[in-house]
């Protein structure tokens, strides 16, 4: 049976096209039950309305608090029970009280390696840390924010001449592959629903990085 997933996305969409993609390839075993955004005009929307997938755009204005909006949206993503919640670009801090209720079975990208450098502006972080190694991380999200339970990182290095611009740019050519080989992991049961850290594969290579699952 392919892993029901529900997705979240503000933006431009393009790591749902992504996993669109990966599952019209069979490269995916996965069902999407819904894609879930608090942007109506975002281009994600329209991605996923082309795809076939049922769709839910709530905007939060006409609502009193970010609480009232969590519990708007997730009362309709609990209503096509998704086995897995995938933060695809969503943009928004979700609630404690959300998190918590959907806690081991939702999970988001983040761009650094977890726990350092969480929020925003990563990559100015780590330029300003000095670290050598920068990258991102597949975790749960948790009621905390960026502090669940990390699945796996994939790791690049940070050049000397590196600015923001081009850190970012090598880290994005890894988000991507880390998430799909993430949910691969989850449809196939190599990594269980709830499962902290567990190893996806001991190591494969991604152009100028790579892939790690956590030990």
């Amino acid at each position: 049976m392919a892993l029901r997933v529900a997705v979240l996305a503000s933006g431009e969409g393009s790591t749902l096209q992504a996993m669109i993609e990966a599952r019209d390839a069979g490269q995916l075993d996965v069902d999407f039950v819904g894609l879930f955004s608090d942007k109506p005009g975002a281009r994600a929307v329209e991605r996923a309305l082309a795809a076939g997938m049922p769709v839910c755009a709530l905007s939060p204005k006409g609502f009193d608090s970010r609480i009232e909006h969590d519990r708007a949206l997730f009362a309709r993503v609990e209503q096509v029970q998704p086995e897995l919640i995938v933060c695809a670009g969503y943009m928004r801090i979700i609630s404690a009280e959300v998190a918590q209720r959907f806690e081991r079975r939702m999970i988001n990208l983040h761009p650094s390696l977890l726990p350092k450098f969480r929020g925003l502006h990563t990559h100015r972080q780590c330029l300003d840390a000095g670290d050598a190694v920068h990258g991102a991380s597949v975790h749960w999200v948790t009621a905390e924010l960026d502090g669940g339970p990390v699945i796996a990182q994939a790791r690049v290095p940070v050049h000397a001449g590196d600015d923001e611009r081009t850190l970012e740019a090598r880290v994005r050519q890894v988000e991507r592959p880390l998430l799909l080989a993430t949910m691969r992991a989850l449809a196939s049961g190599r990594v269980r629903h709830g499962d902290a850290i567990r190893f996806l594969d001991s190591r494969f290579e991604l152009s100028d990085s790579e892939v790690y699952a956590c030990a």
